[in-house]
């Protein structure tokens, strides 16, 4: 389709390029759907998939894991058996992704040299109030399934099933993990104050 086969419509500035026609004559009704159901889904979601993803401990990868969340959560959507599923599936994916860039990082730490001091990226600055980074650094001091358990439970208010169905573990090493995450975060704001 050329440039001047597009559709156009003319309104009160001109003429425009109807670009839902367009969009409608090149995909399919399904994936304008999906397309319709993953932006409005982006829009309610990304910024607590965002948080949810620097408090893990994502660092300046934060925006990159959300985004590839969405990709895949894009990717396996017509796979979804109920679209009120897809934010607890978001929640997972982020959690596994930035397991899975720790796990990578420890690797490359292993091999390379010391890295400089982290300075801090703009969404770390932007999502944290300044009252709430005594938390977060003594959150970032706990093993990396204490931490997850925490933030999972107590900061997205989830239930112990959707924690351990994000975390991929049972409701009983949930509970494990969120009871030593609360008593050493407790022992390390206590050293603080």
């Amino acid at each position: 389709m050329s440039g001047s086969d597009l559709p156009v419509a003319v309104t009160a500035d001109g003429p425009r390029v109807a670009a839902a026609a367009v969009a409608a004559s090149w995909l399919p009704m399904r994936d304008l759907e999906r397309e319709t159901q993953v932006s409005a889904l982006f829009d309610r979601q990304h910024t607590e998939l965002l948080r949810l993803a620097v408090l893990l401990g994502a660092g300046g990868e934060a925006e990159d894991v959300v985004a590839e969340a969405f990709c895949e959560l894009y990717r396996r959507w017509p796979r979804l058996r109920d679209p009120q599923a897809a934010p607890a599936y978001l929640r997972s994916v982020v959690c596994n992704l930035v397991r899975m860039r720790l796990r990578h990082l420890q690797v490359v730490r292993r091999h390379a040299d010391p890295p400089p001091a982290d300075a801090g990226s703009a969404e770390q600055e932007v999502v944290l109030r300044e009252d709430q980074r005594e938390v977060v650094e003594a959150l970032r001091a706990l093993p990396d399934r204490q931490r997850q358990a925490l933030v999972l439970r107590y900061w997205l208010d989830l239930r112990e099933a959707e924690v351990a169905a994000a975390m991929d573990i049972s409701c009983g090493a949930v509970k494990a993990h969120t009871s030593r995450g609360m008593a050493a975060l407790t022992k390390l704001l206590e050293r603080k104050r």
